[in-house]
């Protein structure tokens, strides 16, 4: 099958907006929260071995980095096209390498190569190990980039908050790397009292948190939507979580062969004045910011929110069509988007929040949409008179509509 045939098929039956279909990850140190929509039966569709589902991975072209047992095309998106009387399918990240700058257009395109970020649902039942993501200079000695993120609790997918709702974030300041390196040197001892030098917030639904790579985190219980770069480099950095003792392998990932057991280099990923900032909350959290003003927007029908607003290296909105009306979204760059409640019409295509969704089935609640489109504008229509849309929408770096 010509695959440039089909990405042009797909810019074309689309009007610029891509559909794309469900991609699943699992985690073999997760316990599966089970809130991401996911049949009962399929939260472990790769095999027990491999671990629970508990991320779903949106507007990817990166593979996730799961061991030797990792498929070839885990993590990546793929865009589903209307050939006919078929359905195919085509990845992403093959899209974007034909057709780049129709997609994700010249700016982006010109400076990255690619599509430089992707997002995810992230939901775990317990919290997960204080880890980092690498800086730019330490994942580059692995073949990588680096991975800002960014958390965003949606109260959609939040009815419970699992069994620890809290997140460490940083380190408490006055904290040396030589406490960091005893936390190192006795991990296979039981637990390495990492998150005693730390400083727990509690999660609210709602609201997120921006965190750069090389910070430490050990994220809470709450179902995450989480924008960040496309990269899948992690360290974790604690040897004990939910009485589970977390192989060492873990923490070196992805730090050269030669420093797999070089304490100085490990302690030295650390990014030591954003952790010991004292102000960390106050430059690290995220309430959602007004686009415009609300009474503006809701005049208009819509409710248009930052979510994600503190990192150069991507940006989020959560943008709700109101019962009843028609909105055209403008956008002055490309997005992909998930749709958290309601159903309506995104352009030519329909759109729907599945209230389940069987591992391998087809949903009209993801796509992505191209600069061009964006930037003529995309209408949505909320057909319902009481239940509202609302969609969470992920972009690249440099938003031009997103003021730093």
């Amino acid at each position: 099958m010509n695959q440039e045939r089909l990405v042009n098929l797909a810019l074309a039956q689309g009007q610029g907006v891509l559909r794309l279909a469900p991609t699943w990850v699992p985690r073999s140190f997760c316990i599966p929260g089970r809130r991401i929509k996911l049949h009962p039966d399929d939260y472990y569709a790769y095999g027990a071995h491999r671990g629970g589902i508990d991320e779903r991975w949106f507007s990817s072209t990166i593979p996730a980095d799961n061991g030797p047992e990792t498929l070839p095309d885990e993590g990546l998106s793929y865009v589903v096209v209307e050939d006919g009387a078929e359905l195919r399918r085509i990845l992403l990240r093959d899209a974007v390498s034909l057709a780049g700058a129709a997609i994700i257009g010249e700016r982006l395109m010109n400076a990255y190569g690619g599509w430089p970020m992707y997002s995810k649902f992230f939901d775990n039942k317990g919290a997960l190990p204080h880890h980092l993501h690498q800086m730019p200079a330490d994942a580059e000695r692995v073949g990588q980039v680096a991975k800002p993120e960014a958390y965003y609790f949606p109260v959609q997918l939040n009815n419970y908050g699992a069994d620890f709702p809290y997140t460490f974030f940083g380190l408490t300041p006055g904290t040396t790397p030589e406490q960091i390196t005893e936390c190192l040197r006795i991990w296979d001892q039981g637990d390495n009292k990492i998150t005693n030098l730390s400083s727990a917030y509690r999660l609210q639904p709602g609201t997120g948190w921006d965190v750069p790579a090389g910070v430490l985190h050990a994220p809470g219980s709450l179902c995450t939507y989480e924008p960040q770069g496309a990269s899948d480099v992690f360290a974790m950095f604690q040897s004990l979580v939910n009485d589970a003792p977390i192989a060492w392998d873990l923490l070196v990932k992805n730090v050269p062969e030669k420093h797999h057991h070089d304490l100085d280099y490990i302690v030295n990923m650390i990014n030591w004045p954003l952790n010991l900032d004292p102000d960390f909350a106050a430059h690290r959290f995220m309430a959602p910011r007004p686009v415009r003003p609300l009474s503006e927007m809701e005049g208009e029908g819509l409710r248009d929110m930052w979510v994600a607003y503190r990192s150069p290296a991507f940006s989020a909105k959560e943008t709700t069509i109101l019962p009843g009306r028609t909105v055209t979204l403008v956008d002055p760059a490309c997005y992909g988007l998930i749709v958290l409640q309601g159903h309506g019409t995104l352009g030519r295509w329909p759109i729907e929040s599945p209230a389940l969704i069987r591992f391998g089935q087809l949903t009209h609640d993801e796509y992505f949409v191209s600069e061009s489109a964006a930037k003529q504008g995309v209408k949505v229509t909320n057909p319902s008179t009481t239940d509202p849309i609302v969609m969470l929408r992920h972009y690249g770096p440099g938003n031009p509509a997103l003021e730093l």
